[in-house]
């Protein structure tokens, strides 16, 4: 008799932590260290989870298969946050000292190297397609970052712009998670080419939604205004900007101003809260998480289908 699908999807993840450490394992004390500092400190695991709840919609696949999908897109993801964090000079990943502030930033690049060259490794065991989406998702989450650093081309719209980078470096790789989970279990092209569409759009709800809780929430472990401070663009400010509305002057003031002092980033965060914009940037979500749940129609009913379904809703619920 098969296992239930929760039991199912928990013991596949718990058996995915143990591989994903052992993938992180180098010739060198030293390197295997900096390579796990980042996946020992925990995360989400979200590319993984979806490639085995996408793993759901095909029965040719097997569980190595799967397996080795998963440690793809997550090794793929963590690479990237080394690359980031020393693009970003950011001092703290998931509640610990980041690596480029633990090793520098020379280690760091270099070892976001070495977890990028273990996600090839394992991709070209599972096949020429896979390798194809890899490569292919790769250049994305490259061009999104140098789109991100250069900024909108002069006279173009801030906001499209950052919805293009959302969706070059989060979305894409949340679309190649489905896609993997789909491709390695067998499941049908039409299937694919759904969940490919799906991750594409919830991978972009995932970055706005995180934008609202960067000004509402204070209850999710990352200090509220974090964004706001470092000057990252993120929906609710580019939407004010927007609107270009006169009575907006002091609140766009005090955002482009300096906010190291925590009173003035308090009364920054108060007036935004306080703002329309908050709930059109909470609509937006809520269109992004429609398109998402639209792509899911011709997917067949059951566990797996229910889980997406229940994606879309927890980012638009945590938003809010």
């Amino acid at each position: 008799m098969a296992k239930p699908f929760e039991v199912r999807l928990q013991e596949r993840l718990e058996r995915f932590e143990t591989l994903l450490s052992d993938a992180a394992v180098a010739n060198s004390e030293f390197v295997t260290e900096a390579a796990q500092h980042v996946i020992s400190a925990g995360g989400k695991r979200f590319r993984p989870m979806l490639v085995f709840v996408a793993s759901e919609f095909g029965d040719a696949g097997d569980e190595d298969s799967i397996q080795r999908a998963a440690m793809v897109m997550e090794l793929t993801h963590v690479a990237s946050l080394y690359h980031d964090d020393v693009m970003d000079e950011a001092d703290v990943r998931r509640g610990a000292p980041s690596a480029n502030r633990f090793y520098g930033n020379s280690v760091a690049i270099l070892v976001g190297d070495f977890l990028f060259s273990q996600a090839s490794y394992l991709v070209a065991e599972l096949g020429v397609d896979f390798v194809k989406l890899q490569a292919q998702t790769f250049a994305r989450l490259v061009q999104g970052q140098i789109a991100e650093t250069v900024g909108p081309q002069e006279g173009g719209d801030a906001l499209t712009h950052y919805l293009q980078v959302i969706a070059d470096k989060t979305g894409s790789l949340i679309a190649a998670s489905a896609c993997f989970g789909g491709m390695a279990s067998g499941a049908p092209r039409e299937i694919v080419r759904a969940l490919d569409a799906f991750g594409e759009e919830i991978g972009v709800v995932f970055q706005l939604s995180d934008d609202v809780i960067d000004i509402n929430s204070d209850v999710t472990g990352k200090t509220p205004g974090t964004d706001l401070r470092e000057g990252v663009p993120t929906l609710p400010v580019l939407m004010l900007r927007a609107e270009n509305n006169p009575a907006d002057a002091e609140l766009l003031s005090l955002i482009d101003g300096d906010l190291s002092d925590d009173a003035t980033l308090a009364r920054a965060l108060e007036m935004l809260r306080a703002h329309p914009v908050m709930g059109r940037a909470q609509a937006e979500i809520r269109r992004h998480a429609d398109i998402a749940r639209s792509h899911l129609a011709i997917l067949p009913d059951g566990d797996a289908k229910d889980a997406l379904l229940q994606v879309c809703d927890e980012l638009v619920t945590r938003s809010t």
